[in-house]
């Protein structure tokens, strides 16, 4: 009996070697956010990664903030981030952690450095160490401060520490090599002076760590066995290294990177949708229009859905981009046996049974969803009164339309068949009013003597109907302009949101609370708006259209 092959991804490869070799004898993954702004989908991609592997080895998952710049974090972006971990199914237990914590070990593991002779405090300004630096062509040159002694180090690093420095003019730097080819490794800056109050330590500090100091001190105090993170930070690689093992870690993490989730013509720059939310053009982080985590929660899309669009977009070392199309493929294909299949009419116009003798509400049987029988079935009001969508009706249809005009015999939804005998207009010319007779014999749908209908339409009945909001979106961009225009701005498109004040939703909906998704009949999945929606006024979202011409990859 042949064995079973088990694909693996590269970094599982590395894990498996790691631990057959005994470098670990457990695996400790992280997701390490800057709270200054909403997660987004390529973030997502990052933490299904790390949570999975956590899981898959049966190690640890943490969950820290890498807060070490005040300038730019708020409380807001730490609270939206844990929900949107959370949503996503990741589950951090009581590893939860803020790099903002550690602030004193990495102070006394600067001062290690500077009494070890690995670091120094330079009075350059900024545009003096880029002038230092040199680039890819030229080699840095010395620090004039660089051979400062130790115990001036120490006392000038104390006095950064204790407020005597104002913001900008002094830094601790590493001493390793302004001659490297690697740029990150030419005495990069360890802290700088910033007399900001921070969110989690208030005023304690004047000065805060650099990144690429903090970041690989916060996972060796954690006993991370691997830094899994994106393609961007394998030129930091050897500064990662170099700072555990100048700490002194006996077995530090090791850091691998794979290539970040790129999704096409979508905005995910925080800058821009930072504009975007300042500016008024979207209502907030959470605007279904954009691919944050928290706006495709409010706009419906699932936990699973993203996980599912996340293993399909695969993990590997070269950068790609993932269609759009790829992710509504998988809501779509997540929704379309899981949710009910209701009566929307989003655009109504009245339909009249003239031979439709009683006043009373007629209750009909109707199935949840077809693909899906245990979803069951519900109870639906029918009367002498109905609306339909405008698109279902023509004076003069052209030819193959199947659906309601003069003469013409149609089924409506899980009722009756019924003929369209005239029609009212305004001054206009626009149609305010259908008149129908009904056949009593095709309750159900279905005709006793065998004559078959071309046109299925559905339709809400007029007594019972629930008004409603429906949001239509499309991308926030115009797709066949760009994302960007020349000089750098969004090319913003100009029909993203469509809102259709006057539908009409069948009366099952009445207690749908935020969230709760549907598939409106003939037209789409939506999901009640967790922000605007009320008992009284209810507010759907269009999630995605119910067909696409997208198709998977074969290979």
């Amino acid at each position: 009996m042949s064995e079973e092959v088990v694909s693996k991804n590269f970094i599982e490869l590395e894990i498996d070697k790691d631990l057959k070799e005994g470098v670990y004898d457990h695996v400790c993954t992280r997701f390490p956010p800057e709270p200054n702004g909403y997660l987004h989908i390529g973030h997502a991609k990052s933490i299904i990664l790390n949570y999975g592997l956590a899981k898959k080895y049966n190690g640890e998952f943490h969950m820290r903030f890498d807060d070490t710049n005040p300038t730019k974090e708020k409380v807001e972006f730490v609270d939206s981030i844990k929900a949107d971990i959370k949503w996503l199914g990741a589950d951090w237990g009581d590893h939860l952690y803020f790099a903002s914590n550690y602030f004193d070990k990495m102070y006394e593991v600067a001062v290690d450095l500077i009494k070890k002779g690995l670091a120094y405090v330079s009075d350059l300004s900024a545009d003096q160490m880029r002038e230092y630096r040199g680039d890819f062509e030229h080699p840095g040159k010395d620090d004039p401060n660089r051979n400062r002694s130790v115990e001036e180090n120490l006392q000038m690093f104390e006095d950064m520490k204790n407020g005597k420095y104002e913001d900008g003019s002094h830094t601790l730097r590493a001493k390793i090599d302004m001659a490297s080819p690697n740029i990150n490794m030419r005495d990069p800056i360890l802290y700088r002076v910033a007399h900001m109050t921070h969110h989690n330590t208030g005023d304690k500090w004047c000065i805060y760590p650099m990144y690429d100091f903090a970041h690989p001190l916060e996972d060796a105090f954690e006993n991370i066995t691997h830094s899994i993170c994106t393609l961007e930070f394998e030129d930091h690689r050897p500064l990662y290294d170099w700072v555990v093992k100048s700490a002194g870690f006996a077995n530090p993490p090791r850091q691998i990177e794979f290539a970040k989730m790129y999704l096409t013509n979508v905005v995910t720059g925080k800058r821009y949708i930072k504009k975007l939310v300042e500016d008024g053009i979207v209502d907030g982080w959470d605007d279904p229009r954009l691919v944050s985590i928290a706006a495709l929660r409010r706009r419906g899309f699932t936990p699973s859905s993203i996980q599912k669009f996340v293993e399909l977009s695969g993990v590997s070392k070269a950068n790609s981009s993932s269609d759009y199309a790829m992710l509504e493929y998988c809501i779509r294909e997540d929704l379309k046996t899981s949710r009910s299949r209701v009566m929307a009419v989003l655009d109504p116009v009245k339909l009249v049974i003239d031979n439709y003798e009683s006043d009373d509400v007629e209750w009909l049987d109707a199935p949840n969803n077809l693909e899906n029988p245990e979803l069951g079935s519900r109870q639906v009001p029918f009367g002498k009164e109905l609306y339909i969508d405008r698109d279902d009706f023509m004076i003069e249809p052209p030819k193959k339309y199947f659906r309601l005009y003069p003469g013409n015999e149609v089924r409506l939804m899980n009722a009756y068949f019924v003929t369209c005998t005239s029609y009212e207009t305004d001054e206009n010319g626009k149609v305010t009013c259908i008149h129908c007779t009904y056949d009593p014999a095709t309750k159900g749908g279905d005709a006793p003597d065998g004559r078959k209908v071309k046109g299925t339409i559905h339709w809400v009945a007029a007594k019972t109907a629930l008004k409603a909001e429906v949001r239509l979106y499309e991308n926030i961009v115009d797709e066949e302009k760009g994302v960007y225009n020349e000089d750098g701005s969004l090319n913003l498109n100009p029909n993203s949101l469509t809102v259709l004040k006057d539908c009409l939703v069948e009366p099952s909906l009445k207690d749908a609370k935020a969230y709760d998704s549907f598939q409106f009949v003939r037209q789409g999945f939506f999901c009640v708006d967790s922000k605007d929606s009320k008992p009284d006024a209810l507010v759907f979202n269009r999630i995605v259209s119910l067909k696409s011409s997208y198709k998977l990859p074969t290979n």
